[in-house]
């Protein structure tokens, strides 16, 4: 019955009254304004060019003011993004403005190493808003915010046309972030040949596809200047924090020997049409634009991942209570799963290394008995050896023994007989003394193969 009512009162059509005096409410605009300025407010710039191609010097010159910044080298390893946040006051109205430089970026040889540091700093942004959204105790007043709200695209004045690489980029880059085609130091071409580069760059952002950000025309009171600047796309800029005195005053300017080029003159570059669109006119649609469009995308797309999903009319009700439950079973089904894979794999992992360690202990185990075999035949061949050493040894003893008994019994006759001549004493004394060195040789043998088998 309830949910009826709804739907009839749903289906009235809204009644206009007339108020008879004034109520007060149309001091919301300045009460909305009142509290925005005591807020304050934030703006990120996402500067993307090539290493010395003026980044820094625009944003000096964009914000009148001289921004800390550490020049680029050509010679680094990979890109990275140096965000340099500031505090700023105009009037009444603070700006916090963070300045995000890539630094090292086109000096890869692979494009990709060049331009996904990029997509994943600014994703990494939006996962922080996304991160403070779900909190149960949300600050979102005085968080900072910093999600990309613009990217300057540096485009170097060289060569007649885009580079493969600057269309690699942007058409990375354009369904995350808003993004303004600039040429840099526009001096150093012609007026005509600057012409004919920008119909060139726009003709190939449409044939590739690449959405660049357009100046809104839905607002009556800045559509007509929005809509010629989207014809002036992209802006041919020149930089400068130089003062120069030209006439009677002092300008923005760089010098040359056959004169000068004026920041802020009209016919000279772009940049104050640029700066009139980024910062006087469009800076709340930038905002809105990257909140309303780019976020919106990404967190679509990252609670569909989680499981959310919106319901129609006639279906059921989102129970965010049940989808939760259901992801987490879900997440608790897949984790299982890959404990068990895991726990399979560590087994097999085991299993195997089980099997290399057997295998291993066997090839030990043969090499051992391998060994322990060729010790035992050395020691048989060393035991044998020594075994017929000990038998010369005794062989030589009982010879030994026998000479002396011989030797002793010669010597014992002579000493009985006399001799009849000296010549025959003189030859039992020779063969006496030969016996005896022959005996004394043999001993002298006999005890170094003795030596020889104790080393052994």
């Amino acid at each position: 019955m309830a949910a009826t009512e709804v739907d009839v009162f749903a289906n009235e059509e809204k009644r206009n009254l007339e108020l008879g005096g004034h109520v007060g409410f149309d001091s919301l605009p300045d009460q909305l304004v009142s509290k925005s300025v005591a807020q304050g407010f934030c703006f990120n710039i996402l500067c993307v060019g090539e290493t010395g191609i003026g980044k820094s010097t625009l944003m000096n010159t964009l914000f009148n003011t001289t921004f800390e910044n550490e020049e680029g080298s050509h010679y680094e390893s990979e890109v990275h993004l140096r965000p340099q946040t500031y505090d700023l006051q105009e009037s009444n109205v603070n700006l916090k403005l963070t300045i995000v430089h890539t630094v090292g970026f086109g000096d890869q040889i692979n494009k990709e190493e060049s331009y996904k540091p990029i997509l994943e700093y600014i994703d990494a942004q939006f996962e922080k808003f996304l991160e403070e959204e779900l909190k149960i105790k949300r600050s979102l007043y005085n968080y900072h915010d910093t999600r990309i709200h613009i990217c300057l695209y540096f485009i170097a004045p060289t060569g007649h046309s885009l580079k493969s690489l600057d269309l690699v980029t942007m058409k990375k880059l354009d369904s995350k972030v808003n993004i303004i085609p600039v040429i840099a130091k526009a001096d150093t071409v012609s007026k005509s040949e600057l012409d004919k580069l920008k119909i060139k760059i726009m003709s190939e952002l449409v044939s590739n596809g690449v959405q660049i950000y357009q100046f809104p025309t839905e607002d009556e009171a800045v559509a007509e200047i929005n809509s010629s600047m989207n014809t002036h796309l992209p802006f041919a800029v020149v930089g400068s924090v130089e003062d120069v005195k030209v006439g009677n005053k002092m300008v923005k300017a760089r010098l040359y020997p056959w004169g000068s080029v004026q920041v802020e003159n009209e016919n000279h570059c772009d940049f104050v049409k640029l700066r009139e669109m980024l910062l006087r006119v469009n800076m709340e649609d930038l905002r809105e634009q990257t909140h309303a469009r780019h976020y919106e995308l990404y967190r679509r797309c990252k609670l569909e991942e989680m499981g959310f999903k919106d319901t129609d009319p006639d279906s059921q009700s989102f129970s965010l209570q049940e989808t939760y439950e259901a992801k987490r079973k879900e997440f608790l089904v897949e984790l299982q799963r890959k404990e068990e894979e895991m726990r399979q794999m560590f087994v097999n992992k085991v299993k195997e290394t089980e099997a290399e360690l057997k295998e291993k202990e066997k090839e030990l185990h043969e090499r051992f008995e391998q060994l322990k075999r060729m010790h035992q035949d050395e020691k048989k061949n060393l035991e044998e050896k020594r075994r017929e050493l000990e038998e010369e040894m005794n062989a030589f003893n009982r010879r030994k023994v026998a000479a002396e008994t011989l030797m002793g019994q010669a010597l014992q006759g002579c000493s009985q007989q006399p001799f009849k001549k000296d010549k025959d004493k003189k030859k039992l004394t020779c063969q006496t003394v030969s016996q005896a060195g022959a005996l004394l040789f043999t001993f002298d043998w006999s005890h170094r193969c003795s030596r020889h088998v104790q080393h052994r």
